[in-house]
């Protein structure tokens, strides 16, 4: 899958034209594996309850064992957070954010000048910037309420990874017990980072949300895509 875009960033000018870039998801493509192209997570909550904001976090990952270093954001990697406002599951807004220069600029919330596999970065629409944190976290806020981070996190994911390639071995020999028990599961991840980037937005910049959770709360319909410059 392909995806076109240029974009322009101001102060300290950051001019790209005519990237082609390729959409991919978790360890879906041989061009995103050990990349942060590499989606590890996405959430999206309300921080508080009765809040009129929403937060989005993107987790992306080069390394995610704990041995080794988690890399840095790849400057030729664009993250997108879609966002559907009418339930058609097609993004009616979007916050881009690409890397330059040990800063992480962001775009949006606006609606895409395409949808689908095309798109253009929304130059016209900064939403703020912000350093990439390294050993202590940095949170820039913006005037309209917005607040940005981004940088190395904790892997929130509890996972036996290993366990779980041995159960799922065709030959089912190397784990004749099954999944272990969950005092004696081990968290693979565990010391392992994430590279994270987090959005928090009013949700006056993002429109009215039209889909319902299971909880039967009104909610935004959300995923999120990462582009390769090619």
């Amino acid at each position: 899958m392909k995806k076109t875009t240029k974009f322009l960033i101001g102060l300290g000018t950051l001019v790209i034209t005519g990237l082609i870039l390729i959409a991919s998801d978790h360890i879906d493509a041989p061009s995103s594996s050990g990349t942060t192209a590499d989606i590890a997570d996405f959430f999206a909550f309300e921080p508080s309850e009765g809040s009129n904001n929403t937060v989005f976090v993107v987790d992306v990952q080069s390394n995610v064992l704990p041995d080794l270093a988690y890399g840095t954001f790849d400057e030729d990697v664009l993250v997108e957070i879609n966002i559907d406002l009418d339930d058609d599951l097609v993004e009616d807004m979007v916050i881009q954010a690409i890397p330059r220069n040990g800063r992480m600029y962001f775009f949006g919330p606006a609606s895409p000048s395409q949808t689908g596999l095309n798109s253009e970065v929304l130059t016209d629409f900064p939403l703020g910037d912000v350093e990439i944190s390294a050993a202590s976290a940095i949170v820039e806020s913006t005037s309209n309420g917005v607040s940005l981070f981004a940088g190395p996190r904790q892997d929130p994911f509890f996972f036996d990874f290993f366990q779980f390639n041995a159960v799922i071995n065709p030959a089912m020999d190397s784990a004749p017990g099954g999944f272990s028990a969950p005092e004696d599961a081990e968290d693979t991840f565990d010391g392992a980072n994430t590279l994270s980037l987090v959005v928090e937005v009013p949700n006056s910049l993002l429109g009215t949300p039209t889909a319902t959770n299971a909880l039967g709360l009104t909610v935004y319909n959300t995923w999120v895509t990462t582009n390769r410059k090619q």
